[in-house]
């Protein structure tokens, strides 16, 4: 997901830190997260606000680089994690999540989950969902491409800015899009667009902040980062490429921890992501959609994105069976 990223050094910095807290008087719930979530513009603060006037607790923060850097921080901590909650994976990280045993159903109602294909997983709960797409700056670049295909083969003068799928979730995604469009031709095709790449970035607040900065024109992001700018800043220069092969999917989740499995206010968490005072600060604030109720409709600059024709996903158990292979075919094409 995706919050935008103002690379300013005081966003800078608190996109590092952990979010203050205060003493309250019913416990504190520890949850582990991606650093944009938790930046002072992303949704963090207003569903800290929310749920701390819920619960009358503390609700912490800890924040990473992106959300295969959370799983490799928790798969590092093991059993001595503090982690009650860990949002921010995707369901292409789920299957792996789960065989670290460090997770506990989530125990909640799930009839309030609305995600393309709908939702039966008892471990994890989604929270918001988007497409990635390829965004473009409409002052630089006046022919986009219009499938995986014109992206590949097109100009290598035209730059793009991508994410490393060892830390990030967007990363992995379009590795993992190319896989669905091309198959075993798939190192082949990184082969032919590593030319067309500026620079791979750790997650994707960077590469984000690299494009809207004029260093390429375009970036790895999601359909709906254009909502962004049309809201906030009242422009329709930056706009997502429509894809004829379809647009992989991506599915934000959370779960509880063995650790958080003992904290009552885990679960609380959980059935509060699903409504309103949690899912209000997705849509303009993490720049997704929801992935439950909200108290008011989507702002109509949501209705002019990019609809994609045709939705791609692999299943999870085929990414977790082939993640580190593939991740290891597009290092080597990356590299060669």
């Amino acid at each position: 997901m995706r919050t935008i990223w103002i690379p300013t050094a005081a966003a800078l910095a608190a996109s590092l830190s952990v979010l203050p807290a205060f003493a309250q008087t019913n416990g504190t719930l520890t949850v582990y997260t991606y650093e944009s979530f938790t930046a002072e513009w992303g949704p963090g603060p207003q569903v800290e606000k929310a749920f701390e006037a819920d619960c009358g607790c503390d609700l912490a923060f800890v924040s990473v680089a992106d959300g295969v850097a959370l799983l490799n921080r928790l798969k590092l901590e093991g059993g001595r994690t503090k982690a009650d909650i860990v949002l921010g994976l995707d369901t292409n990280l789920t299957v792996d999540a789960k065989a670290t045993g460090l997770f506990a159903p989530h125990g909640a109602d799930v009839s309030a989950v609305d995600v393309p294909g709908g939702w039966t997983d008892d471990t994890f709960l989604p929270f918001d969902y988007g497409y990635f797409a390829v965004v473009y700056d409409t002052q630089a670049l006046s022919a986009p491409p219009k499938s995986l295909k014109d992206l590949v083969e097109g100009d290598p003068e035209q730059k793009i800015v991508i994410q490393d799928p060892r830390t990030s979730t967007p990363g992995l995604g379009l590795l993992l899009w190319a896989k669905a469009v091309y198959g075993d031709d798939a190192a082949a095709a990184w082969g032919k667009l590593k030319d067309r790449v500026l620079t791979v970035t750790p997650g994707w607040s960077e590469a984000y902040g690299l494009f809207t900065s004029g260093e390429a024109p375009m970036v790895l992001s999601y359909t709906t980062s254009p909502a962004y700018h049309m809201i906030a800043e009242s422009t329709d220069r930056y706009q997502a490429a429509s894809f004829e092969e379809g647009h992989y999917l991506q599915v934000e989740v959370a779960g509880i921890t063995t650790k958080g499995a003992d904290n009552p206010l885990a679960t609380r968490f959980m059935a509060f992501m699903t409504g309103p005072g949690f899912q209000d600060a997705i849509p303009e604030a993490n720049w997704m959609y929801p992935a439950g109720a909200t108290s008011q409709p989507l702002d109509p600059a949501f209705e002019r994105l990019v609809e994609p024709t045709k939705t791609l996903i692999l299943p999870p158990e085929t990414v977790a069976a082939n993640r580190e292979a593939w991740v290891d075919e597009w290092l080597s094409a990356m590299t060669e």
